[in-house]
């Protein structure tokens, strides 16, 4: 063998043309010992503990091209690499394969205690990372460079920091789902701008029970969304919801379609972040249907965000009163018109989540000097706060004094945004840059007078002639 591949070295370019379409390079020594290995597929997974990782590769295209179905679902539990890219493969591995690499993740994503070599956070299935699998089995591998993949691919981490991560190029069309495709959406369900009849079509295929996110980005009627209801109360282990631009019909069948809406949402029993935007149908009926989240929201929350409605101050007042908001980490009331509402359900609201908020967000709303002053106290009980965003509000120097002399005491908070005093202002409304540069020098000296090290940003309202928010916007304060 070794004196034929000489002679193509040597020959003439014909002859080496002939030579490779009639000869095949032999198996290696490791693919021979992989192919033994999977003979027995018991002794192959028993064997994982102790296979040196720069083998898992090739084992794992074999396991692919021999159909052992137990061992890829095995060696997704093992798998010692920070990505999975699967899509990688020259082609897309047969239906089987692939359900039984989400079955393995399936079963390790349900363990508290996860395998000690397990890295995976990221699953690819786009067509792309082709290097990684000819790199670690050895074929072509003059093609590949000595960086790039080994620094991406074979990271190794002390351990998963987060929730799996998926990517896949998928593209819904009108035409039927098929289940191979369907096997994928199993962990998240984002809608964009697609007709209900063919979202009923594709959720038909899935298994909702397994989905545990769920987006729709596109303005629906809220009849639309009382026909979509009926799924959503099947996705029974959803943990995160997200609605955006609900339209509110006037017409007699408004009621029906909230009720069919909130009754299905007594389902998601392990629901823990919710995210509204612009929810015109929710203006009003909080209290409207005998109290939409106290009765709706079994479980506790961990984030809630309703954006840019029109809430009433009843509203607010029952959204203060809820049981599932006691533990909240994140909340969001930005956009709501809180101009005309009596400060006082705001700060009950605050009181209730002040042990566990970690980010607040109320941009945009209308506060004035009265509200932020009602919520002080509970405000510096807030004490595993993060995030703090009160811009595009009307707050005076006076009042952004005692807000930061207040939030002084949360050694936890690391981004604050704050309006420009109105003391920057002129009477129309305009930003005045000699007063924001005067209100900037004050704050400064407040923030070193306090003596801690901290960082807030100022951010001026629009302008009330071009709309402009980008007027003036300062760098970042630091005190050290």
């Amino acid at each position: 063998w070794k004196y034929l591949l000489h002679l193509s070295q040597s020959g003439e370019d014909s002859f080496q043309s002939r030579f490779r379409m009639v000869t095949r390079t032999p198996p290696r020594l490791l693919e021979l010992a992989a192919k033994s290995l999977l003979k027995d597929e018991d002794l192959a997974i028993a064997a994982l503990e102790y296979l040196p990782t720069e083998l898992f590769p090739l084992l794992f295209m074999e396991a692919l091209a021999g159909r052992c179905d137990k061992t890829l679902k095995a060696m997704v539990r093992a798998w010692p690499f920070a990505r999975l890219p699967l899509g990688g493969l020259t082609q897309m591995p047969h239906q089987k394969a692939l359900q039984a690499v989400l079955d393995g993740l399936d079963c390790l994503l349900a363990r508290k205690v996860r395998p000690r070599r397990w890295k995976l956070r990221v699953l690819d299935l786009r067509n792309a990372s082709r290097n990684f699998w000819s790199m670690w089995s050895g074929a072509r591998v003059h093609e590949c460079p000595l960086t790039g993949p080994v620094a991406e691919d074979s990271l190794r981490m002390k351990g998963p920091s987060g929730p799996l991560t998926v990517f896949v190029d998928l593209c819904l069309r009108e035409r039927t789902l098929d289940e191979c495709l369907a096997n994928l959406i199993r962990w998240k369900v984002t809608i964009f701008g697609m007709p209900i009849q063919n979202i009923k079509e594709v959720l038909n295929l899935v298994q909702l029970g397994c989905v545990l996110e769920v987006e729709v980005h596109f303005t629906w009627q809220l009849s639309t969304l009382g026909k979509f209801a009926p799924y959503l109360g099947r996705m029974s282990n959803v943990r995160r919801l997200v609605l955006s631009h609900i339209h509110k019909p006037s017409s007699s069948s408004e009621e029906k379609h909230i009720g069919r809406f909130t009754s299905q949402l007594l389902r998601l029993r392990h629901l823990r972040k919710l995210r509204m935007e612009s929810p015109a149908f929710l203006e009003g009926c909080l209290d409207l249907t005998a109290s939409f989240l106290p009765r709706c929201l079994k479980s506790p929350l961990e984030a809630l965000s309703i954006t840019n409605c029109q809430l009433t101050e009843s509203d607010l007042a029952c959204l203060s009163q809820c049981p599932s908001i006691s533990q909240l980490k994140e909340l969001d009331l930005s956009g709501l018109s809180l101009a005309c509402f009596s400060p006082k359900p705001l700060q009950v609201l605050l009181e209730r989540v002040a042990a566990t908020i970690q980010d607040l967000v109320l941009e945009y709303c209308g506060l004035s000097d009265t509200h932020l002053e009602a919520i002080l106290p509970a405000l510096s009980h807030c004490h595993q706060l993060q995030t703090f965003s009160v811009r595009g509000n009307h707050l005076s120097m006076a009042l952004m004094e005692r807000l930061l002399r207040h939030t002084a005491g949360l050694s936890r908070l690391s981004l604050e945004l704050y309006p420009a005093p109105l003391e920057s202002y002129s009477s129309q409304g305009i930003i005045h840059p000699g007063r924001f540069a005067q209100a900037q020098a004050e704050l400064l000296g407040i923030l070193k007078d306090l003596g801690l090290p901290r960082t807030i940003w100022l951010r001026t309202n629009p302008c009330p002639h071009c709309g402009s928010k980008i007027v003036y916007d300062s760098d970042p304060f630091v005190s050290c």
